[in-house]
């Protein structure tokens, strides 16, 4: 195995056996996170992204394939995996009746850290964290984003090469999301920390190294934000129109438009050619009624691309 993998998935697979029969969770999905690189997984809900989680980390057993964490096989060494990853759940709690402090001690007699190594590495991790000046508070009376913030200080006690983060941001406001994520980068950066993180929201997706983008347990893509932008087939047109679905519908059929997508009161129009259909889809919505404020070129984002990769995958299956 290549040294610089840290964390992979091979063709993994897990069903799950209901009363309406089987539900493919994972279906033969692929991924690897190297050394000091975020890999950022996302897509809509149901699409696998937990289930993939806690199959890497063995706290589910797979139907198929194979998955592992710093050489150690899931389903053989699940315990070593546990010891040597810093691991926050999509629902992962804090003892509120606990200070800032007495949870990091919890959590450092929890993963085994020497009691005369906890003081120090306590000291450190809560600097880091921003919580110093926070230590003798009660968990339950901290703000939502000093929560999480409690949180990975907790996950990185006992110093793991390898950190999986179930959405760990969900409902923080947009500033402490921004702060735990500097957090992050700096864990990479500076020590070389993997990073596997789920996330909802895309402009997180923007700050990894790689993108994975699944939907039904599938893989659609995994590259850099950057590379994911430019599969985005044709030029992007933003517009305002007063009639949104009207305007969807007209806009669809017209010469040079290869996908149009809703953004609360907005279109995104995709062209072969921006400046030589702008005039046109203007003239033709006009034509109808329907006003079109903004019309303007913008460059395609990650929730643009995610939606036109997910819609050509969709429309290659139904083919």
């Amino acid at each position: 195995m290549d040294e610089r993998v840290t964390l992979y998935a091979r063709n993994l697979v897990k069903v799950f056996h209901t009363r309406r029969g089987e539900v493919r969770a994972v279906d033969g999905l692929s991924l690897e996170v190297h050394r000091g690189e975020t890999v950022g997984l996302i897509g809509p809900d149901g699409a696998g992204k937990t289930t993939t989680v806690r199959l890497i980390l063995g706290l589910l057993r797979r139907t198929a394939g194979e998955s592992g964490v710093l050489g150690y096989d899931s389903m053989r060494d699940p315990f070593a995996i546990r010891a040597a990853t810093g691991y926050i759940a999509q629902r992962f709690a804090l003892p509120p009746d606990l200070t800032v402090q007495e949870n990091m001690r919890f959590f450092a007699n929890v993963y085994g850290v020497p009691r005369h190594e906890q003081r120090d590495r306590i000291d450190r991790l809560l600097a880091f964290a921003g919580l110093l000046d926070f230590r003798s508070r009660l968990a339950g009376h901290l703000s939502g984003g000093m929560k999480k913030k409690l949180a990975l200080a907790c996950s990185l006690v006992h110093n793991p090469r390898v950190l999986i983060l179930d959405e760990p941001t969900l409902g923080v406001d947009p500033v402490s999301r921004r702060e735990f994520w500097n957090l992050l980068n700096d864990l990479r950066a500076v020590e070389g920390v993997s990073i596997l993180v789920c996330t909802p929201y895309m402009d997180e997706a923007e700050r990894c190294q790689r993108v994975a983008l699944i939907a039904e347990g599938r893989l659609i893509a995994c590259d850099s934000p950057a590379a994911i932008r430019r599969q985005v087939a044709g030029e992007l047109l933003e517009c305002r129109p007063s009639d949104v679905r009207r305007a969807k519908a007209l806009v669809a059929e017209l010469p040079g438009v290869l996908e149009v997508q809703t953004y609360g009161p907005s279109l995104h129009i995709f062209v072969d050619r921006a400046d030589e259909r702008r005039a046109a889809i203007v003239a033709a919505l006009e034509a109808a009624g329907i006003r079109c404020r903004g019309m303007r070129r913008i460059i395609p984002q990650m929730e643009e691309a995610f939606i036109s990769l997910l819609r050509r995958r969709q429309e290659r299956e139904h083919a």
